[in-house]
């Protein structure tokens, strides 16, 4: 496998990035998103991603797109402006390569280095073994499990919260 590349996400990276997502959504459970979004959609996620603090990171390989890290927004109120929610997702084909954690410790260390930046929240879909290894190798705090929050391939779904200091 040739070396991975990590940049930020430009225009020209959306739709694979979509891609990669609509996966998930039809055959996972790391989202709980019904319905595959639409390319329209993913262009307003791609503009309400671009500050320092709420911003995308694309892995490629070969030029090719092969995962993605995002912070989001955590909620809207003020006084939540210095934490983020952290978004990885990885194309199937690309899973247990080390592509996670490179993303991982690639935005944590820009999140690090950004002062407005206090916290780093993941929630991720209880069962999720490879990202729930991957949190705990990056040092985040087990916040809790909020059980059947959401329903999805015909059943419900527990959530887990992650959260990182930085």
């Amino acid at each position: 496998m040739s070396e991975l590349v990590i940049r930020s996400i430009t225009k020209n990276d959306v739709s694979a990035c979509l891609a990669i997502y609509n996966y998930e959504v039809i055959h996972g459970v790391a989202t709980l998103d019904l319905e595959p979004r639409t390319l329209e959609e993913w262009h307003e996620w791609y503009s309400a991603h671009q500050t320092v603090e709420h911003c995308i990171f694309v892995g490629t390989i070969d030029g090719v797109v092969v995962g993605y890290a995002s912070l989001s927004p955590y909620r809207l109120k003020d006084a939540f402006k210095s934490t983020v929610e952290l978004s990885i997702y990885i194309h199937q084909d690309y899973r247990g390569k080390g592509v996670a954690s490179k993303l991982m410790a690639h935005i944590l260390e820009h999140a690090k280095e950004n002062d407005t930046l206090h916290t780093v929240v993941s929630v991720i879909t209880a069962g999720n073994e490879a990202s729930t290894a991957l949190h705990t190798r990056f040092n985040f705090t087990y916040c809790g499990l909020t059980p059947e929050v959401g329903f999805k391939h015909g059943k419900y779904q527990d959530t887990e919260t992650y959260a990182l200091l930085v």
